[in-house]
């Protein structure tokens, strides 16, 4: 072999040799540059190996997920034991600054440990039941300052956490309710929805133009807790300090509160637990005397120009209540009165109403009767021609066909109608008679003179 076919590079030598061109022309480009130590991946091709070289990048992806997640994981945990007494302090403030942020599950959790034993330690050890009020607009927060001051609860902080967790402020309904110093701050959220007291009421309706007989009547077919005969007594012989309490009542010597018990529907308390007394029949006046003081109000100061008193306004108008049924006759009919109050007009001077004398006799039938019998009475009925014409002294000043000017008192309660048409009677009609029409309307013929009545009596009468 001679050295130039040897394939043999000297030592030494770095001239440039001829490409072998043949050798290796069909080599892959990998395979040419791997002999010369350099490796080229060419773009255009997939190398295939044993192992599958994607499934090998996708592997590689999803363990560095793995690793990645895997630390992260341990770095929370390290942020929530280690740094959690620091995340702690840091949101406390936040947190009780900013009630709606402890529904957040990880700031609940801080909150809970930092009120620890508040959150079930009760506030005293007395069990006496206390009553509680949840007034209209109340939240947990309002009410937690009241609990407080109640000595219901401790620590605010504490009852406003378990209040938003167990979402108080959708269950509040305004009222009383039942709850102990001895209950934990969970139990008193549990009490403020559980534990609402019901305070037993009924109503009673004192309709318009009742005698004070008829009331006492009607409260002893119900029961309302008020004594009927505490009433009665009461409303016929009112203590001056009642009295006092309403200046513009000026009742005559004697007199009772009739006509001044104001027709309308009261609310008895039939059982309101410790703090709610049930209605006593001194509380049943009062509120009848408030109505009236609130649905006259300034009616009481009277005109000069109508030269009577309220006390005799209010007996005007007792008479008008019983005669008139259609209230746009209630001033006419007051009218006729007055004007037969006017010695001018009228020289007679008795107003002859029939319901004065029907007051006068049955005033003295129900002396007759024994209390509890007054509740079967028929009130209000016309005695036969004849058998009342000389009412005993004590009641004669009740009836008009024996006593001149008005009646020495109401003869029942009026409504407020009929005290403006005792107020502003409409006298210029000159009407001195009147008599119902009995058809079934309701309506009343008027007259001028006597004639002009006979005729209407004719006509009407049954």
């Amino acid at each position: 072999m001679s050295v130039r076919d040897s394939r043999r590079v000297r030592q030494g030598d770095d001239r440039p040799r001829p490409v072998d061109t043949e050798s290796y022309a069909d080599a892959g480009l990998e395979e040419r540059d791997a002999r010369r130590g350099v490796y080229l991946p060419d773009p255009t091709r997939v190398r295939r190996t044993s192992g599958g070289g994607t499934t090998g990048g996708l592997l590689g992806m999803i363990k560095f997920l793995v690793f990645t997640v895997g630390l992260a994981s341990i770095l929370l945990v390290t942020l929530l034991t280690v740094l959690r007494p620091v995340a702690r302090v840091a949101v406390m403030g936040w947190a009780y600054d900013n009630a709606s942020a402890q529904k957040i599950p990880f700031v609940a959790d801080l909150v809970r440990e930092d009120l620890g034993a508040a959150l079930t330690t009760p506030a005293g050890a007395d069990p006496t039941t206390i009553e509680f009020d949840i007034l209209p607009g109340d939240t947990p927060i309002t009410l937690a300052a009241r609990l407080k001051a109640a000595h219901l609860i401790t620590d605010e902080r504490a009852f406003i956490f378990l209040s938003i967790q167990r979402n108080l402020a959708g269950s509040l309904k305004d009222g009383t309710f039942l709850l102990r110093k001895t209950m934990t701050p969970d139990q008193v959220v549990t009490g403020l929805v559980d534990n609402r007291l019901v305070i037993k009421t009924i109503n009673v309706t004192f309709r318009e133009g009742l005698r004070l007989e008829q009331m006492t009547a009607k409260l002893q077919t119900i029961a309302s807790g008020v004594v009927p005969k505490e009433f009665y007594d009461l409303v016929m012989s009112p203590p001056a300090d009642l009295v006092a309490a309403y200046p513009w009542l000026q009742l005559p010597a004697g007199r009772s509160l009739e006509g001044f018990l104001y027709p309308a529907t009261y609310t008895f308390i039939t059982d309101g637990g410790t703090r709610r007394p049930i209605t006593t029949a001194r509380d049943l006046v009062k509120m009848m005397l408030d109505k009236f003081q609130a649905v006259v109000g300034g009616l009481v100061n009277i005109p000069a120009e109508r030269k009577l008193t309220l006390y005799q306004v209010v007996v005007l108008a007792s008479i008008v209540e019983q005669e008139a049924v259609l209230d746009e006759e209630r001033p006419i009919i007051a009218g006729v009165y007055q004007n037969r109050l006017t010695p001018k007009v009228f020289p007679l001077g008795l107003l002859q109403s029939d319901p004065t004398k029907i007051y006068a006799a049955d005033t003295m039938k129900l002396k007759s009767l024994a209390f509890d019998g007054w509740q079967t009475f028929k009130f209000w009925t016309l005695p036969p021609a004849g058998t009342f014409d000389s009412p005993p002294a004590d009641v004669a000043g009740w009836d008009t066909y024996v006593s001149k000017g008005l009646p020495i008192g109401p003869i029942c309660s009026p409504q407020l109608v009929s005290i403006l048409a005792a107020l502003t009677p409409k006298t210029d009609t000159g009407y001195l008679y009147f008599i119902a029409k009995g058809d079934g309307t309701g309506t009343t013929a008027f007259a001028k003179t006597y004639a002009e009545h006979l005729v209407n009596v004719k006509k009407y009468l049954k």
